[in-house]
């Protein structure tokens, strides 16, 4: 028997388990917190529970959240919130499980993008049961739940510049609708905005606003600033300009606003870099049942917009210049903001590979990066993925949710010296990944889109059809805009502090007396962190810590200047 209260206007919390007691005990601490403000809904079965939500769906209702106890007889807790994550895709996925389950709850994660799991029992609740909830109900107040049409995209299916604007809206967390130009609502919307259709890259993609404004192609530019980025400084002189939005550049926003400094930060795509495109972090600190990348980011984005950070995005640094104390940094349109201190966090990108013919087919079924908004268009279909480090292990374990097969191709013997263990174990329990060791790319082939690899083995070489390719091999540091007057290594990351100094001699051009700080580059008050500094941990945790890091010497600077 589900039991509720009737007023429908405040959203609901729905508790489902099997065990009357628990569920009396999980609706009564529910009540007694959020009753004010949300209607708790209980179900004895999981066939009662799942009755209920479909009926607040046709009804209208809002859902705010779903806790399910995973042991239940007719469906377990994973089932039905996997069932019910059709029906309210924006509502928190809560998962009671006792100590037992914990390992059936962790592998749950990647099945229904769990938001939490909770050990049974949780006395008292305002320690162990409380901050859980009001996190996940505060996630869910955020979450931007308007009908998914507000914001359409209009354009062709293999075309690139359609996957370069649904990427950036998607990592830039502002929701949309895609539709395709060639069917019934797509070709509608064409001809409403008065668009020809035929005209082809020149007319498409179309964007249309929820206010029905219609951008006919626009550029990143245009489109940053029509769904309400911010893409103008606020003045033109800050205490710190952060360059680059990665997890490195987010912790130096972060700590840099948190003490007191004037702080912007400058991004050319989206918050979060590389690690940001991760389907799932595993190994971050205090995250134990994962992180995307994207939420990681997003709270890091919203952190430090709170302690009142700028956040610049779809702006292209070009230049670095010294003026007297000033530091002065270009765009690509000419303009410039100038600080007393710049932070470069710049990160890395995926290194290209050479395969003859592959170039042709970026963004049009060749992905760099884990490209997550490709996932669902690879339903039932077989998927290859090139690489053998973190990222590609994340993106096989993602895309293996949606593709019928994923090959994993991996030019070494295996995934050992460079793969985390239990990446390689979590590949190692699903069965539709294959990893292909000893095995290169060596040709692609296709006329609008990609349709063919051919892969070189220990068998020798083959054909496959093949739709999809994601790379994620290897990292370039993406630094060339730096000119001579930032020392590089051979490789092109940023040298910096000791790494100056190891022949025993001063860095160029240095005008102090001092050396240069640990983080700190041959050009005084310009520091670097994370992934694009020479010798770095390519780790998303230290990245962060450097970001952090480097705002204290920013401050050693400012001090001493």
């Amino acid at each position: 028997m589900v039991r509720g209260k009737a007023r429908m206007d405040k959203p609901v919390i729905v508790t489902v388990d099997d065990d009357p007691g628990v569920s009396r005990s999980v609706a009564r601490d529910l009540r007694r917190r959020y009753g004010h403000s949300y209607r708790i809904v209980r179900a004895d079965t999981a066939a009662e529970g799942m009755e209920s939500v479909r009926e607040m769906r046709l009804r209208g209702d809002d859902v705010a959240a779903i806790l399910a106890d995973y042991r239940m007889p007719q469906m377990n807790g994973v089932e039905f919130l996997e069932q019910a994550m059709d029906l309210y895709p924006h509502a928190r996925r809560v998962l009671l499980t006792a100590y037992a389950d914990t390992d059936a709850a962790i592998q749950a994660i990647n099945v229904v993008d769990l938001d939490h799991y909770m050990l049974k029992p949780w006395d008292p609740p305002e320690e162990k049961f409380y901050p859980v909830l009001d996190a996940q109900l505060d996630a869910w107040q955020r979450t931007d739940r308007r009908p998914v049409d507000e914001l359409r995209v209009v354009g062709a299916r293999w075309s690139a510049r359609s996957y370069e604007i649904r990427d950036f809206l998607a990592r830039n967390q502002v929701p949309y609708r895609w539709l395709l130009a060639e069917d019934p609502q797509g070709a509608q919307l064409v001809a409403a905005a008065g668009v020809d259709g035929d005209a082809g890259p020149a007319a498409l993609p179309l964007v249309v606003t929820a206010e029905g404004a219609v951008l006919a192609a626009p550029t990143t530019a245009e489109l940053a600033g029509a769904v309400g980025l911010s893409t103008s400084p606020a003045t033109g002189f800050y205490d710190l300009i952060v360059v680059g939005g990665g997890p490195g550049g987010l912790g130096a926003a972060v700590y840099g606003a948190s003490e007191g400094l004037r702080t912007v930060l400058v991004e050319k795509h989206a918050s979060g870099g590389q690690a940001g495109q991760s389907s799932r972090i595993e190994n971050y600190l205090g995250f134990p049942d994962g992180v995307s990348g994207a939420q990681l980011a997003d709270r890091a984005r919203r952190q430090a917009l709170k302690f009142g950070a700028e956040l610049l995005t779809a702006r292209t640094v070009t230049s670095l210049e010294v003026k007297g104390q000033a530091r002065v940094v270009g765009f690509a349109d000419g303009s410039s903001i100038a600080a007393h201190t710049v932070i470069l966090a710049t990160g890395v990108s995926y290194r290209r590979l050479s395969t003859p013919g592959l170039d042709d087919f970026i963004g049009r079924g060749v992905y760099y990066g884990a490209a997550v908004t490709e996932a669902p268009n690879c339903r039932d279909s077989e998927v290859y993925i090139v690489g053998a480090a973190n990222s590609a292990g994340q993106g096989a374990v993602h895309l293996s949710g949606y593709a019928s097969r994923v090959h994993l191709i991996v030019r070494s013997d295996g995934l050992e010296r460079s793969m985390s263990h239990y990446l390689i174990e979590q590949i190692a329990r699903i069965p539709n990944i294959e990893v292909h060791t000893g095995t290169e790319v060596v040709g692609a082939g296709g006329v609008d889109h990609l349709e063919t690899l051919t892969l070189k083995g220990p068998e020798g070489e083959r054909t496959a059809e093949a739709e999809w390719l994601f790379v994620f091999i290897g990292a370039e540091p993406m630094t060339d805009w730096l000119g001579d007057a930032i020392e590089r290594d051979e490789r092109g990351f940023v040298l910096t502090g000791p790494d100056l100094t190891a022949a025993e001699s001063r860095p160029r051009n240095w005008p102090l007396r001092r050396e240069p700080y640990h983080l700190e580059t041959n050009v005084p008050g310009v520091f670097a962190a994370g992934d694009v500094r020479a010798d770095s941990i390519k780790r998303v945790a230290s990245a962060v810590g450097e970001g952090a890091m480097a705002v204290a010497l920013v401050h050693r600077y400012l001090e001493k200047t």
